[in-house]
């Protein structure tokens, strides 16, 4: 038996005038929710009005139509044809285009109004996608594409950052195989081939998080706020020819460098113009390198400098800074707590003059002549320069020493010592620069021979050091006591001394130990300013 179709019948619709309309206490929507009213009145003021509302006939007591009509379904867009006739932007008895339902209908009111709200469907985000880029390849801005739909133009440019994702991965999402947050991670880097394999390795991952997608698609590439790329400032690295990668979904602190091997080399070049300068003050050698290891003094003495003092200018501001200083501490001692705003002067008013209290050193001028500095990068990426360093090499050598046999630092090493001005007369050739120890510009000094007193021979002073040794040897072995003393004396000094000229003949080490592989920031760490405050003393009487 052939079951029965059943016959639909639509509701009829028809133009009704606007005051003729009233709203109805039969619509189920009583929170606002979505675009408000004002932005709807504003959208049909625009484009007029899209959809027909949905009415019923007002009856009296007695059942009779009243000419009214009531509005449970469409409520907010007669709310908005309202507020274009208050603001006189439309008249007051226009036709409005509804749908009118029978009023002995079956159908509730509210089940219409609940029906209307509840089959409703969202966008797509790809459709809003896709119907983005329709409209700005039909010539409308980013601008004007967010006045239209009352979004903001980053929430525009989000959308439209979409197209950077490769159809593949797309077509993906449009199936529900990805996030919109995952979808949205791979517009970090715009290669599609990159996309889609980084796609293809996690799709079957345990772990897919947007964060991993964006590490994997920017693991070649330098952040903004690496120490480098501060250094050299991502102006002067796009100058250069460099590419951006950019995340307009989160913050990216910048965002990422594309070309590591583009920013080393402006590092490098702009490491090297600092140290340039730094060669004027007429150091014997500069040592150029991004990282400095925890250690890199050692062996070196450090020069004493004294703090360059401050001009008028600098004494009266440091003056001025004092006052106030002083007078807000006096202002508040008798309180328990300080105001935020006072404790945040306050430590303004510390910073500032620290900075004018943080002199420069200055050396003497010979001591310079043989002395060297480093120049590298601290881990906030700030040019740092560490100066007044002599390598045992380069330290004055006493004559008689020399003859004598002495100093076997410098025994057997020809003419390459000027003995009568006590230090190296290589020193004011110019400054050598060096990076990894090799030189990186200008040529080296040439040794130049001036008729200066040359070391004994060789074979002389290794046979006299021999005697010499045979007699310590006697002498020690019936000494114990001097014995652990000169041990104990050897090995402090190899621990602390700053220069090879100890003028010691016990053999005995100490062995540092290095760690290979560390961390750029291992010389800064509080642990190793520990170490090196509690050897500062030390090492200065080894000096």
């Amino acid at each position: 038996m052939t079951k029965a179709v059943r016959k639909i019948t639509l509701s009829p619709s028809r133009d009704i005038p606007f005051d003729k309309l009233v709203l109805s206490q039969s619509n189920v929507r009583r929170i606002k929710a979505g675009v408000s009213v004002e932005e709807l009145a504003e959208d049909i003021a625009r484009r007029g009005l899209l959809q027909s509302l949905s009415v019923r006939p007002v009856l009296a007591d007695d059942g009779t139509e009243t000419g009214k009509f009531e509005i449970p379904v469409g409520g907010r867009r007669f709310q908005a044809l309202s507020l274009l006739v208050k603001q006189k932007c439309l008249a007051k008895t226009p036709p409005i285009p509804c749908i009118v339902r029978d009023a002995a209908s079956d159908i509730l009111a509210e089940d219409d109004s609940l029906a209307e709200s509840m089959h409703r469907v969202a966008l797509h985000p790809l459709d809003q996608f896709r119907a983005f880029v329709a409209l700005r390849d039909k010539g409308q801005s980013d601008a004007e594409i967010a006045a239209a739909f009352f979004v903001t133009p980053q929430i525009v440019k989000q959308r439209l950052k979409l197209a950077s994702v490769a159809p593949a991965l797309l077509e993906v999402y449009a199936e529900d195989g990805m996030t919109l947050e995952q979808l949205m991670a791979f517009t970090v880097n715009p290669d599609h081939a990159r996309q889609v394999q980084v796609w293809d390795v996690i799709h079957s991952s345990w772990n897919k998080e947007p964060f991993q997608i964006r590490r994997m698609l920017t693991e070649t590439s330098v952040r903004a706020s690496d120490r480098r790329a501060v250094f050299v400032g991502v102006e002067a690295y796009e100058a250069a020819g460099g590419t951006m990668l950019h995340d307009l979904f989160q913050g990216d602190d910048g965002g990422w460098l594309e070309d590591p091997a583009l920013l080393d080399r402006l590092v490098t070049e702009k490491l090297h113009a600092k140290a340039e300068t730094v060669a004027v003050e007429g150091w014997k050698w500069i040592e150029v390198a991004l990282d400095l290891p925890y250690g890199y003094s050692h062996g070196l003495r450090s020069l004493s400098g004294d703090p360059a003092p401050m001009t008028d200018d600098e004494g009266a501001d440091h003056a001025k800074l004092l006052a106030e200083y002083r007078a807000l501490e006096e202002e508040y001692a008798g309180q328990d707590e300080i105001p935020d705003g006072i404790d945040t002067r306050l430590g303004v008013l510390e910073t500032e003059m620290e900075k004018i209290e943080t002199r420069p050193l200055i050396f003497d001028a010979e001591e310079i002549g043989r002395a060297g500095a480093f120049v590298t990068l601290d881990r906030y990426g700030a040019l740092a320069v560490y100066r007044g360093y002599v390598r045992p090499e380069d330290e004055p050598v006493d004559v008689t020493a020399v003859q004598d046999g002495a100093d076997p630092a410098v025994a057997g090493q020809g003419d390459d010592r000027d003995l009568t001005d006590g230090y190296d007369s290589a020193a004011h050739a110019g400054t050598v620069i060096m990076s990894g120890g090799q030189p990186i510009g200008g040529d080296l000094p040439e040794d130049e021979d001036d008729g200066a007193l040359k070391p004994l021979p060789e074979r002389l002073v290794i046979e006299l050091t021999a005697h010499r040794t045979l007699a310590l040897r006697e002498a020690i072995g019936r000494s114990p006591d001097v014995a652990l003393i000169l041990l104990l004396l050897k090995i402090v000094t190899d621990t602390f001394r700053t220069s090879s000229a100890s003028g010691s003949c016990l053999e005995a080490s100490v062995r540092h130990i290095y760690m290979p592989a560390q961390a750029s920031d291992l010389k800064d760490s509080v642990v190793a300013k520990l170490v090196d405050e509690r050897h500062a003393p030390e090492r200065s009487r080894g000096a």
